[in-house]
């Protein structure tokens, strides 16, 4: 496709390491192209190599390979790497099914479920699947009643045996009997598996369970399709595996598993540890990861106990295999020239075991092993063998012990699960070995490659050659294609006479022939043929092209292993064991016929002196292609992703390697250069008449029906035969397009009317939810709102009564400090006047009666001393009123003269607060004591002097008080009152508390006053007594005593108390009010109370007028205009 190729296209270039890569074209020049791949690398190389790459292609690629745009070899690797990455081992290529090992067990993939989905469907219904094919096959076979066969091909560890498995499951799911029929035909068939895979499976360097023989299973069906009979078919067992064995393969199973067996069973046939045995300990793996003998060699038997062997035949089957291992650790040494004897106790005592496992002579079985008998005309001669002679004989004893123990097995399964000789249809399963390519590859790679040849050979003449008969049966026009045909490989195998069998077996029959003989015979003989390559240098070497590939076989062993015969001597020797199960399987010679049995394996068919093993193999091989051309065939390509047997990983060049091994890239090329896709017309008219609904109307022959269409649709190069319609590669995708297109187009507008009507109906169901939840919380809000402002309305009304009852609170309180303050000061000056009268009238009476009490006795002495006691009460009395007026003084602070006092008023003498004054009335209680002696005038004189000493009258000095305030200041001072007045409150509660302290001590000192008053009285009794001759003193002391208040000296200062602060608002006073409340030194910005200030006392001179007067109205009147 070199002119569909441009710069940007995308391509497929070859790669070494991934087989194909694609990448972008950057530049073409010529019949070159170069090309940037997607690991980034440039690639020049021809266009003629290049393929291009389908864009458009899936994500998750196609189920089947003939509907892919471009169907080269790199699209079908990509698809199956694709595919297997999303784990679809599954993929079909026509009706061919490719199955790729995953490795892994994958869920639900064989489980029931998904074998009922399968059951009657048709082929490409559903995604491919081992269980489409057998479905196929077994539908085929009920409706035509043609038998069918299933092949199962592939390398080793493709999955062949596990296929097969999945096959004859499903077989038996579809055909089987009731679950509660015991010992079922089918059930038989598959736990015959466990028991061929222990004798007939091995390790391989490819594969942990590798088939080491062909079977081919054939299922019968009743006329009403279920199972009724089996048989089983075996090919060319490895028979060299039993006494050689390379790194790191393994023997057959069951000696493994032998040797794994109960304790009880291991002493029973002698057996130890796998690496004491010469045959096992070759290879230094004993052991399978993952893999329990123990419980294989238990499963094994069980599965012994449903295919019928007995429990003695199972002990006899287990004597041989252990005997076997016995007889490979005898070890011979040269004795002579020529001759040979065991080499050591060791060996005499394997001998030994062998003998007694055997059931047979010592002696005799040594002598077979050492000697041979030559039969002569005369006599017969018995000969020695040498060490390596002997041990060739050792082993193949033990290769024909194991051979002909292995084709029981086969023969003893088929008679337990029987055969149904009515039966008419069958459904045959291929399991065989895949194409092997070694290192070192020998006689038995050789038979297997030539079994795999005559199968690809019957592959081809169904796909290819079947598909041009199917066309000229049609008469449709059909050019034929060349493709690639292996007749010239099997003729250079198989041809009689002058093929590699033949001249094998003829050189087999010369004693003195070599394997060196043999190959210049296959040098000479075939050294023009182009399927016979001679390696350089070799000389026992030669290589076959096959269809596969290269294959070089070294021919070193072919002599020997092709001659297929027992030594007299060994059948001879086991004919007479006291075994009846080894006597059978040894008959005489002269009871042994040539007569094979219908489903037997190669050693039970052909006499016992038999040197033709690859012509033994040549005629099974026709008998299975006879079989399989009788039947109606069906394929199946396993495909192993990766050399290590691990999952998820998919390597490209071998998985190429193997799909061109398996034809299948061939069959993909002839099918698509032809019509790989066909169908009859009320078919084709029934699937695609959507696309023309008018062809239906008209009445017309189906075949013209479908030619209409093809026409209307636009499609060419398709052909009518007499009952089908033949289509291009991607013909058929085409037509399934555009029916889809059609009908999603037609979905789309079944969808666009029922989608518009849903959301019609979702639109008015939410519209009309929408508008009740609206209304309801339109609602809601209406009542929060309306809840808000009653709210709102009443805070207000609380608010205003709080702050208005707050308010007149704060007044009363005001208020009333105001006047408890103004009373208290008030009293506190009442008392200070009262004090000084009392002292002033005391005095006078104290001067008055001192001649009287100067004339009274001793009962004067007596109340005197009464009076005396009295005092001393009052002056405790006193003391107490001085310790209390003491604190007030202390809780105060001194406060200064303010700056702004009037010139006009008269200086005052600042006295501390803390200065100690003697408190007036307690002088005058002191005064007013009796005292019985007598006082002379000259004493009485200075007495009064005394008395009429000026007092000091203390003044309160008020702050002054503005007489206008401005507006502007009016609401800064009303804050200023209000931080005073609360200030006033505080000081008015304390001053309550002194008030009730001093009331106490004012009735205490009323009490004691009054007693005085009656001790005065009855004093002033006893004065009345002598008024009459001291009236002349009295009347000279009352005018001493009226003197003072007509003439005016200085008199005593009054003391007054003001407390002020020094602030700029300490003139703010109450107007209407006859007291000054101090002003509040608090800032407007400053909430904090202020501390009270130190009260400041000032002395202040006063005219006797103001103090005296003529009635204590004048001097209460007196009082109040002070203040």
């Amino acid at each position: 496709m070199p002119q569909e190729i441009t710069v940007g296209s995308h391509v497929w270039v070859e790669d070494q390491e991934l087989a194909w890569v694609d990448g972008v074209v950057t530049s073409v020049n010529g019949n070159e192209a170069e090309v940037e791949t997607i690991n980034g690398n440039q690639v020049t190389t021809k266009l003629s190599k290049l393929y291009p790459k389908d864009m458009e292609a899936p994500d998750t690629g196609v189920d089947d390979m003939t509907k892919l745009s471009y169907l080269h070899e790199p699209a079908v690797l990509h698809n199956l790497a694709t595919r297997y990455g999303i784990k679809e081992i599954y993929t079909y290529c026509g009706n061919i099914l490719i199955a790729i090992n995953p490795f892994q067990a994958i869920s639900h993939l064989y489980d029931t479920e998904l074998m009922d989905s399968y059951k009657g469907a048709q082929l490409g219904d559903r995604s491919p699947h081992v269980f489409a094919i057998t479905d196929v096959a077994y539908r085929a076979m009920n409706n035509e009643g043609k038998s069918n066969s299933i092949l199962v091909s592939g390398e080793s560890g493709a999955g062949k045996t596990e296929t097969t498995k999945m096959i004859m499951r499903y077989l038996a799911y579809l055909g089987g009997h009731a679950a509660a029929e015991a010992r079922t035909v089918e059930r038989k068939v598959l736990e015959s598996n466990p028991v061929l895979e222990a004798f007939g499976n091995a390790k391989t360097v490819r594969n942990n369970n590798s088939s080491r023989f062909g079977k081919f299973v054939e299922i019968q069906f009743d006329a009403c399709g279920q199972i009724s009979g089996a048989a089983i078919r075996t090919y060319l067992l490895e028979k060299s595996r039993v006494c050689q064995i390379s790194e790191p393969e393994r023997n057959y199973h069951c000696f493994y598993l032998l040797c794994a067996a109960p304790p009880k069973e291991i002493e029973k046939y002698k057996l130890g540890d796998p690496k004491s045995f010469h045959y096992l300990n070759q290879s230094s793996c004993y052991e399978l990861v993952g893999v329990d003998d123990s419980h294989d060699y238990l499963a094994t038997k069980k599965a012994m106990d449903i295919v019928g062997i007995s429990v003695e035949e199972q002990d006899a089957i287990f004597r041989i295999v252990a005997a076997i291992l016995h007889l490979g650790n005898i070890a011979f040494a040269l004795e002579g020239e020529d001759s040979s004897v065991l080499e050591d106790d060791k060996a005499k005592f394997h001998l030994q075991v062998t003998a007694e496992l055997l059931m047979c002579d010592l002696e005799a079985l040594e002598t077979a092993l050492c000697k041979r008998n030559m039969v002569t005309p005369e006599e017969v001669i018995k000969r020695s063998l040498d060490p390596l002679g002997a041990a060739i004989s050792r082993d193949g004893l033990a290769k024909t012990i194991y051979a002909r123990l292995f084709d029981w097995l086969v023969k003893k399964i088929n008679v337990s699960i029987g055969q149904d000789p009515d039966s008419k249809c069958l459904i045959g399963v291929l399991d065989i070995y895949g194409f092997e390519s070694f290192k070192t590859s020998s006689f038995e790679q050789f038979c297997i490659n030539f079994t795999n040849e005559k199968l690809q050979q019957h592959f081809n003449q169904h796909v290819f050659k079947m598909e041009q008969s199917v066309y000229q049966e049609e008469e449709i026009d059909w050019s034929y294609i060349d493709f690639v045909d292996n007749q010239d490989v099997l003729d250079l195998i198989e041809k009689k006479p002058g093929g590699i069998i033949s001249l094998l077996d003829e050189t087999c029959m010369f004693p003195k022939s070599t394997h060196e003989t043999f190959a210049q015979k296959l040098y000479q003989t075939f050294k023009d043929h182009k399927r016979f390559v001679k390696p350089k240098l070799a000389r026992t070497e030669f290589t076959i092209v096959h269809y596969a590939g290269e294959v070089q076989y070294q021919c070193d062993q072919f002599l020997d292993k092709n001659k297929d015969y027992i030594v007299p001597e060994h059948q001879e020797l086991l004919s007479t064991s006291k075994c009846s199960f080894i006597a059978s399987l040894f008959p005489s010679l002269n009871a042994e016929t040539p007569k094979s049995g219908k489903f037997s394996s190669i050693g039970s068919r052909f006499k016992v002196k038999s040197y033709v093993l690859a012509s033994l193999l040549q005629l099974q091989l026709q008998q299975l292609m006879d079989i399989l051309n009788s039947t109606e065939p069906h394929y199946i390509r396993c495909i192993k992703p990766n050399s290590d047997l691990r999952p998820e990983i998919f390597e490209n060049v071998s998985v190429l390697q193997q799909l061109r091994s398996g034809g299948v890239l061939e069959a993909i090329r002839v099918k698509c250069e032809g019509y790989p896709t066909n169908r009859i017309f009320s078919e084709f008219l029934e699937r695609f008449s959507i696309l023309v609904p008018e062809v239906l109307k008209e009445t017309v022959e189906e075949n013209v029906a479908c030619k209409s269409i093809m026409e209307k649709v636009g499609l060419s190069n398709y052909q009518i035969g007499k009952t089908k319609i033949f289509l291009r590669a991607g013909q058929m995708a085409e037509l399934d397009g555009r029916k889809a297109k059609l009908l999603g187009e037609s979905a789309k507008v079944i969808q666009k009317q029922v989608r518009s009507r849903i959301a019609r109906k979702c639109y008015v169901r939410i519209q009309t939810a929408s508008i009740c939840i609206q209304t309801v919380l339109r609602g809601q809000l209406a009542c929060e709102s309306l809840k808000f402002r009653k709210r709102t309305a009443a805070a207000v009304k609380i608010q205003k009564s709080a702050r208005r009852k707050s308010a007149s609170r704060k007044y009363t309180n005001i208020k009333s400090s105001a006047i408890v303050v103004q009373t208290g000061i008030r009293a506190m000056v009442a008392r200070n006047e009262f004090r000084s009268k009392m002292q002033n009238h005391s005095a006078t009476i104290q001067a008055a009666t001192e001649e009287e009490e100067k004339d009274s006795g001793k009962e004067e002495e007596d109340i005197g001393k009464e009076e005396k006691d009295n005092g001393k009460e009052e002056k405790d009395v006193g003391k107490e009123e001085k310790d209390v007026g003491k604190e007030e003084k202390d809780s105060g602070k001194e406060v200064e003269e303010p700056e702004d006092k009037e010139p006009e008023k008269q200086p005052t003498v600042e006295v501390q607060e803390k200065e100690e004054l003697p408190d007036p009335p307690v002088a005058v209680l002191e005064q007013n004591k009796p005292d019985k002696t007598y006082v002379s005038p000259d004493k009485e004189q200075e007495v009064t002097e005394e008395s009429n000493e000026p007092y000091h009258i203390v003044e309160e000095i008020s702050s002054p008080i503005q007489d206008v305030l401005t507006a502007e200041e009016l609401p800064s001072e009303v804050e200023q009152l209000k931080v005073l007045l609360i200030g006033e409150k505080k000081r008015a509660d304390e001053y309550q508390k002194k008030h009730a302290e001093a009331q106490e001590l004012s009735e205490q000192r009323r009490k004691k006053l009054e007693e005085t008053e009656k001790k005065v009285h009855q004093l002033q009794e006893s004065l009345n007594r002598l008024l009459f001759s001291m009236s002349e003193q009295f009347s000279q002391l009352k005018t001493i005593l009226q003197t003072p208040s007509s003439s005016k000296p200085a008199s005593p200062p009054i003391a007054r108390v003001d407390y002020f602060d020094n602030s700029d608002n300490s003139d703010a006073s109450s107007t209407g009010s006859d007291f000054a409340f101090p002003a509040s030194g608090r800032d407007s910005a400053n909430n904090s109370c202020p501390r009270p200030k130190a009260p400041q006392v000032h002395v202040k001179d006063a005219t006797a007028t103001e103090i005296t007067g003529t009635a204590d109205s004048d001097k209460e009147g007196a009082f109040d205009d002070y203040f």
